[in-house]
């Protein structure tokens, strides 16, 4: 299997890239992102790419791809809708309609969010352009599936790029056995999150929104 992923830098994105690297039957990785990962492994390319409007570009590099796990995403703290909607469904639909392009018969995963609107009508900003970028994919990518975890705890060094995560993470650390068995729908770990992105990879899912209950 050849997959590529955005985000890679961030906390769900390590996760899923260190879940890629592991796996046999994943014979290579293609990062794509606007800094490097650091990382260096026989399986692994990265591309370093500006624009996250315009994939045409690299388009050329996207082909003969059997999975997209796209797990870019930012903090609606502080932004506005336009900016919001600018990282959370501009860019993830010019990657999409790009790879629907140059490798149409691919898996694409989207990572949303527990809480996400479908109507795209609720008073939650953050929640209706999610839902936004969720309806897009699915209509447009026929094996486009989306990601719904809640609380998702951070394991084997993935590290959010988001400060004050970073301090609830090194909270929730110790109590995360608890929190699992007293929430057992509601949290996840990094590590399960890319083992499921691959199950639905390899096998498909009756489901196309997963929510967290369904991410191990």
């Amino acid at each position: 299997m050849r997959v590529v992923v955005f985000g890679a830098t961030g906390m769900v994105g390590q996760g899923v890239l260190r879940e890629c690297l592991l796996a046999d039957d994943v014979e290579s990785v293609l990062v794509v992102g606007r800094t490097g990962t650091g990382l260096r492994h026989p399986k692994l390319r990265e591309i370093i790419h500006r624009d996250f409007t315009d994939f045409a570009p690299i388009a050329d590099e996207l082909t003969g791809l059997d999975a997209c796990f796209y797990c870019l995403g930012v903090s609606a703290a502080g932004l506005n809708e336009a900016d919001y909607t600018r990282v959370t469904y501009d860019y993830t639909l010019a990657a999409a309609r790009t790879l629907a392009e140059a490798s149409p018969g691919l898996t694409f995963v989207y990572v949303s969010g527990a809480g996400t609107d479908s109507s795209e009508r609720g008073r939650a900003m953050w929640a209706r352009v999610k839902g936004r970028a969720e309806n897009a994919v699915l209509a447009l990518l026929p094996n486009g599936y989306a990601f719904r975890p809640g609380f998702i705890q951070p394991m084997h060094g993935a590290v959010s790029k988001t400060g004050w995560y970073r301090v609830l993470y090194r909270i929730t650390t110790p109590l995360y056995p608890v929190l699992r068995r007293l929430f057992p729908g509601q949290v996840t770990t990094t590590e399960l999150v890319g083992r499921s992105m691959l199950r639905v990879a390899r096998e498909g899912s009756s489901r196309r929104v997963l929510e967290s209950r369904d991410l191990g």
